[in-house]
């Protein structure tokens, strides 16, 4: 990810993309103290970069209807936010003063403007525990989504939480094939926010099982995995989210 903290900069930056061959761009926080990405001065900007012909997926934070209002007049492909089912999680991990109830009215304003919508869903957050996760999921399904993407805590080195261990693969593949079964024929990923090394290809193997349409970055076991299970391989070159607009309902 590279910083763009003004409107030109974004612009500048989608430019810079284009010519060297880019395809679309991801857009993300940092969020306000109040769990918003703050989309509304990067209006314009939005939709000029959106007018170079990029696909452009937004990571939102929390939406008003403002914020909604801006993604839409952009035009931008798809809107990406991490949901959250514990309102512990959000008072003792994010700092935030919001509820879950605030997820659920996010995403009713974004599902009614017609945008698309892809929920994440945060497997591990608290200290690498399971909460409120099954509830995050009955609730980003419940706004009919365009396609479910599922990461899971990473410990980072330098962070409060560096020591902690992700939740165990087989727990987050269980969520899998609970959001699976819940999506009526729709897509569900693996998105790229995942541990490495074992642990990854662990989870991506469990994670086939599980039923998932698509995983992002694929550990070479994995591949191997699926191509010894006959699973039909297809390779995208863009963000997971957008697994929405080219999933044929068998891959």
């Amino acid at each position: 990810m590279e910083p763009a903290t003004s409107p030109e900069t974004l612009v500048r930056k989608c430019v810079e993309l284009k010519a060297k061959g880019g395809v679309g761009c991801l857009v993300s926080g940092g969020c306000t103290s109040n769990g918003k990405v703050p989309l509304k001065r990067f209006s314009r900007a939005l939709r000029e970069a959106k007018n170079l012909g990029l696909k452009m997926v937004v990571h939102t934070g929390l939406v008003d209807v403002e914020d909604v209002e801006v993604l839409k007049g952009s035009g931008v492909d798809c809107v990406s936010m991490d949901v959250i089912g514990s309102d512990d999680t959000l008072r003792e991990i994010y700092h935030l003063k919001a509820k879950v109830t605030d997820f659920d009215r996010s995403l009713g304003l974004l599902k009614e403007a017609g945008l698309k919508i892809t929920p994440h869903i945060l497997i591990g957050l608290h200290y690498g525990e399971i909460r409120g996760e099954w509830k995050a999921i009955d609730l980003a399904v419940s706004h009919d989504p365009d396609a479910l993407i599922f990461i899971v805590f990473t410990p980072l080195r330098g962070t409060v939480m560096e020591g902690m261990n992700p939740p165990p693969p087989e727990q987050v593949a269980e969520l899998i094939a609970y959001g699976k079964s819940k999506m009526g024929g729709k897509a569900v990923t693996l998105g790229c926010m995942r541990p490495l090394g074992p642990y990854r290809e662990r989870l991506d193997n469990l994670a086939v099982q599980a039923g998932v349409n698509g995983i992002a970055f694929p550990s070479k076991a994995t591949l191997n995995f699926m191509k010894n299970l006959g699973v039909r391989v297809t390779y995208k070159p863009h963000c997971c989210s957008l697994i929405a607009y080219d999933f044929d309902g068998e891959n």
